[in-house]
């Protein structure tokens, strides 16, 4: 979904005022803590998540899996101490169909992850690797930017920031 032209021709500005009244709410904009660091600054799909500290493990497994347009979600507990994706794990994520990556932590190789497709938005940029001990958890719900993220939601980001809705809302 990360290059199909329909797809992308939304605004997270237009969806929040679309739905800001809403009840119950299908809509939450993340904090605007996140930078752009992909090769696409406009994508949106459903969501796959991750929980993990410090250890990327969970990460590599789920970029070498078949994306099929979806967000990867990575809770990583808003560690700054160790990039949780980098280049390999990015091209991975391309090459296997991710339409983005969404890190509440740090990555790095950020040359790498501008020469690839797919969207990457993370906290901050950190030259130390993670650990690989296989800790972590996928498929879980889990908070970031204050916002509630689960399997199946969808998120849409663009140049204004990253919405999370409950449902597809294009």
């Amino acid at each position: 979904m990360n290059d199909t032209t329909d797809t992308l021709r939304f605004s997270t500005c237009d969806l929040c005022d679309a739905h800001e009244n809403d009840e119950p709410p299908v809509l939450a904009a993340l904090a605007p803590v996140f930078a752009d660091f992909g090769g696409v600054s406009r994508f949106c799909g459903p969501v796959a998540t991750i929980r993990c500290f410090e250890d990327n493990s969970r990460v590599r497994e789920a970029v070498q899996t078949a994306g099929e347009g979806r967000v990867l979600v990575i809770d990583g507990g808003s560690s700054l101490r160790a990039a949780l994706v980098g280049g390999n794990l990015a091209k991975a994520a391309a090459d296997n169909g991710w339409a983005g990556i969404v890190v509440d932590g740090a990555v790095r190789d950020l040359a790498e992850l501008r020469a690839v497709k797919v969207g990457i938005r993370a906290l901050a940029a950190m030259p130390r690797r993670s650990r690989k001990h296989g800790e972590g958890e996928r498929d879980a719900a889990v908070t970031i930017a204050g916002v509630s993220v689960r399997p199946g939601d969808w998120v849409y980001a663009d140049e204004d920031g990253i919405v999370v809705a409950t449902s597809k809302l294009l």
